[in-house]
């Protein structure tokens, strides 16, 4: 056990036959011979103590058998957390108007006092966090059913795949698991035993009212590797398999697994290069940034949110997705930017959850930049829509909120590959950083070596998205990781430049790392409009370019920040493989560099790092060389270098 179990401080159960004792009063005769099926004591224990300190009416086993998830769907439709829609397998599910994503002002570490915690996240000592869950989830399941499932975060025997448990007594949070995870009820002893540890996750929506809300948190034990919500219901903060255990996942590549394995906001997408060779493609953007999108430009899908990632003895980077589906922000999704997830979405076929969209009188979701008439009228996140609804404020109420979500299986995706499967993983090659950055960098750049490609992840800048509660303006995003790194920035940002930089990670394997920006706009580079300069299509040349960079197959143009493609390859590029013209003019907005931009750019980097203890020094060092080329360049060109000037350096 942890130095401080608080679930079993709470609930008071030590031992398996305890344990059982439990079971037998809250359980029938099914779910009592499903949990007699699990052999792991610490497992059982921690069950108990959930169920003695919410005190649910009934307790059910899932095991993922089809009767399970059928008993599952049912509930969530009893309890009136889902609605069936008239596409066969689609229902809608509405968060509270208030809880429309991630509460971060309301998630917390549970720490002890000497403990390093990241400066961008909050702590809440031991000894608070004991009375916070004992205050608000003691007896917070009376009335509902608890829902207790066996998960495996990644292909059942991957090195870097984490066992995981998720109660809660909220049936669509199950149903959701059910999607997005591998339930392996059959596997779970064996993996536990083989990795020696779990992640355990305990949620109650409680009454689910809006006054509850301010009371409403995460709380993530490091130290036990539990997670604590309530009277919460937005799957950010309940399906705590998700973000919760990523967390987790950081803190074990970083303190256990140190320049051996990461934990990774990153989607995973497999290009196709010339001769039919297959290119795996790894790459970190914030929630909301287009990581669905981006990994939809592949042509062989395994994963748009998470990746966990290890060297293996061949000396490859190895990647897989510790989720087997799809949580996808649905705003501006359509047809020509998204065509085969629209499929899925417009045709029957795929089992879907929608979330916070709007649904018409004919029972069809809608949502915002679908491409689609939008009716007049429906229900919605915050109830009955019409056209030109205001809120008490005088702003339009939007069709669907911005952070709406469709939950859909992997497997549904015509480009979906069987080697999301594979616990052997997949060989990357390329790696790649983004955010929402509207006037600074390229498109597309390569760092020159692995030290330079892990600044490039720690310098990511981002405009805030509706996917946490309250954020607005712009702000730094580290990897897009940094909401999830329990620990120092310093301790994982040496983990990253000790992992890419390993002697283990073969010459001929090494990947390339880039930075990716398709969100520059035409106001930034000397136009009048926000439009984007491009299509959100055009990412599938951007991450081709990077396909063959990784196998030596195109040239580029040195610049102080990396390597830049030349124009010829990229015109090529956007001919063969989406059918689009690339005018030299368009190239040579997007790839000038804006040096007083990315000046300010490095000077805020360095600045708020400096701020942060054990930050390594070899990031400022490339900052400052950065900087001190790119002075070199203003003092010989002007403020903005274009490419041609760039070749003739």
């Amino acid at each position: 056990m942890a130095e401080i179990d608080i679930a079993q401080k709470i609930g008071g159960i030590d031992s398996v036959d305890a344990a059982r004792k439990v079971f037998e009063k809250k359980m029938d005769k099914e779910s009592l011979a499903k949990i007699d099926k699990i052999k792991t004591e610490k497992a059982l224990i921690k069950i108990a103590n959930a169920i003695v300190m919410g005190d649910p009416d009934a307790v059910f086993v899932n095991t993922g058998s089809a009767e399970d998830k059928q008993w599952i769907r049912d509930h969530a439709l009893e309890k009136g957390e889902e609605k069936k829609l008239p596409m066969d397998g689609h229902t809608i599910h509405y968060d509270l108007k208030e809880e429309q994503g991630r509460i971060v002002d309301r998630t917390y570490y549970i720490a002890d006092p000497e403990e390093d915690i990241s400066s961008l996240a909050q702590k809440m000592l031991r000894n608070d966090a004991v009375g916070v869950v004992k205050t608000h989830m003691t007896g917070i399941m009376r009335g509902k059913t608890l829902i207790v499932g066996f998960y495996s975060r990644g292909p059942v025997g991957a090195p870097a795949s984490n066992p995981a448990i998720e109660a809660s007594t909220s049936a669509y949070v199950l149903h959701s698991a059910e999607i997005l995870y591998r339930n392996f009820f059959a596997d779970f002893d064996r993996e536990v035993a083989a990795g020696g540890h779990f992640f355990t996750n305990i949620h109650s929506e409680g009454k689910n009212r809006p006054e509850d809300l301010p009371n409403a948190r995460v709380l993530m034990d490091r130290k036990d590797r539990t997670t604590y919500s309530f009277n919460c219901t937005y799957a950010g903060n309940t399906l705590l398999l998700k973000k919760g255990n990523h967390r987790f996942a950081v803190d074990k590549a970083v303190y256990e697994h140190r320049g051996e394995q990461l934990a990774e906001h990153m989607f995973i997408t497999g290009m196709q290069g010339p001769g039919n060779r297959q290119t795996w493609c790894v790459g970190a953007a914030p929630s909301g940034c287009g990581k669905t999108t981006t990994a939809m430009a592949g042509n062989f899908f395994v994963g748009d949110d998470l990746a966990q990632m290890w060297i293996a003895e061949d000396g490859s980077i190895r990647s897989i997705n510790p989720e087997c589906g799809i949580f996808g922000i649905v705003e501006d999704v359509n047809m020509e930017g998204d065509p085969l997830l629209m499929t899925n979405l417009r045709n029957p076929g795929a089992e879907v959850i929608w979330t916070n969209v709007l649904i018409d009188d004919n029972g069809v979701p809608h949502w915002t930049g679908h491409g689609e008439p939008m009716p007049d009228h429906g229900m919605n996140f915050q109830g009955k829509w019409e056209k030109g609804m205001t809120d008490e404020k005088g702003k339009p109420i939007p069709p669907s909120h911005p952070n709406a979500r469709c939950t859909i299986s992997s497997t549904a995706l015509a480009n979906y590959s069987n080697r999301a499967e594979d616990p052997a993983g997949v060989e990357t090659r390329v790696v790649t950083y983004s955010g929402r950055d509207s006037d600074t960098m390229p498109p597309v750049w390569v760092a020159r070596n692995s030290d330079n490609g892990v600044v490039i992840g720690a310098c990511i800048v981002s405009a805030a998205t509706a996917t946490e509660v309250g954020a607005s303006g712009v702000k730094r995003a580290p990897w897009a990781n940094a909401p999830f790194i329990p620990g120092a920035l310093g301790d994982y940002m040496a983990a990253q430049f000790e992992f890419f930089a390993s002697p283990k990670i073969a010459a001929d394997k090494r990947p390339v790392m880039a930075g990716l920006n398709y969100f520059l706009t035409d106001e930034a580079r000397g136009g009048t409009t926000k439009k984007l300069l491009g299509e959100k299509k055009d990412v599938k040349v951007w991450l081709s370019w990077l396909e063959r960079m990784a196998h030596n197959d195109v040239s580029f143009i040195e610049t102080p920040i990396g390597n830049l493609p030349k124009y010829e390859d990229l015109r090529q590029l956007f001919s063969d493989l989406i059918d689009k013209p690339y005018p030299y003019e368009l190239y040579e907005k997007q790839f000038s560099l804006y040096i007083d931009n990315i000046i300010a750019r490095i000077d805020l980097q360095t600045a708020a790092y400096k701020k942060d203890e054990r930050i390594p020094e070899k990031l400022f060092t490339i900052l400052a060389e950065q900087k001190k080329g790119l002075e070199a360049l203003k003092a010989k060109f002007g403020p903005i270098v274009t490419p041609k000037q760039l070749e003739e350096k």
